[in-house]
């Protein structure tokens, strides 16, 4: 199997403790957990930026991943994650980079496409219509920053997305955590968004609960549909790149077996044990 992922690689620096550590960040999550899925016959390409100055940080996976549509840029953004201990973490940018590159020649090589909009501007609407235009397969989103903006301090503030139902038509499976999903329109209840969102052909709108779990909307029969899995029950050493994980896990299993409850187990198993941990690369999916 073939995937092709998309979106800005980042450097993060994490403030949580009273401490800032320097990691790899953005769409590196999403890879990191496609190459725990992977088998010898798969095969993993990225369309990202990077830096030569800091490509170290990435290279323990992106070296395991065919790098053709990888470009070089001076700077990549860096971001700063400061992490609260029971509301949502403030983002703060450095280095706020342009629309990647894609080549929309090459998209129908894939079985699917999984684009993370790690800062909201990784891709814009009229790409994202490109790559539909040659793409008949699975394209999966993650809305991710596309839900925030920016105040006069370079901070991330959730705003309402412009245009989105143009986006949801372009794409067939939707990830979004409950205030992000609030962005996508001026609904009320996670219900009614659900609903605006599947009338554009949408197939799925997954949102994420954090230690709740997930749950997922769809039709079935002309009727809204949605299945619930709790997340597991872990000892939390880690809050940055699970979501990340959890996409990347559940889109490989969906395109294998088209189960959505098989996939969420699947993707919440990923997602706890990335949160168990303090280094990601220690994490390990069941066989």
């Amino acid at each position: 199997m073939k995937i092709l992922a998309i979106g800005h690689s980042v450097e993060d620096h994490i403030h949580q403790n009273n401490e800032a550590i320097i990691k790899p960040g953005g769409v590196y999550y999403s890879v990191l957990g496609l190459s725990k899925m992977m088998s010898v016959n798969d095969e993993i390409h990225l369309v990202t930026a990077l830096q030569k100055s800091n490509e170290h940080l990435f290279s323990d996976i992106y070296g395991k991943i065919n790098k053709k549509n990888i470009s070089w840029v001076d700077k990549i953004p860096k971001v700063h994650l400061i992490i609260h201990d029971s509301v949502e973490r403030t983002e703060c940018y450095e280095n706020v980079s342009k629309n990647l590159d894609v080549d929309y020649n090459t998209p129908n090589n894939f079985d699917g496409i999984l684009i993370n909009m790690i800062t909201g501007f990784d891709i814009d609407l009229e790409q994202l219509q490109e790559i539909r235009r040659h793409f008949n397969g699975l394209i999966y989103l993650d809305v991710h920053s596309l839900s925030r903006g920016f105040d006069e301090s370079k901070t991330r503030v959730f705003r309402q997305i412009e245009n989105f139902s143009q986006w949801a038509s372009s794409v067939d499976l939707i990830q979004a955590n409950e205030l992000e999903a609030k962005t996508l329109f001026n609904f009320d209840s996670e219900l009614e968004t659900a609903v605006e969102i599947l009338k554009y052909g949408t197939k799925f709108l997954i949102v994420t609960k954090g230690d709740a779990g997930a749950r997922a909307y769809f039709n079935q029969n002309d009727e809204i549909e949605s299945v619930f899995v709790s997340a597991e029950k872990v000892n939390v050493n880690n809050k940055v790149g699970c979501g990340d994980i959890f996409g990347s896990v559940f889109f490989y299993n969906y395109l294998i077996t088209k189960n959505v409850i098989g996939s969420l187990i699947a993707a919440n198993y990923a997602a706890g044990q990335s949160a168990s941990v303090q280094n990601l690369n220690e994490f390990r999916l069941r066989k």
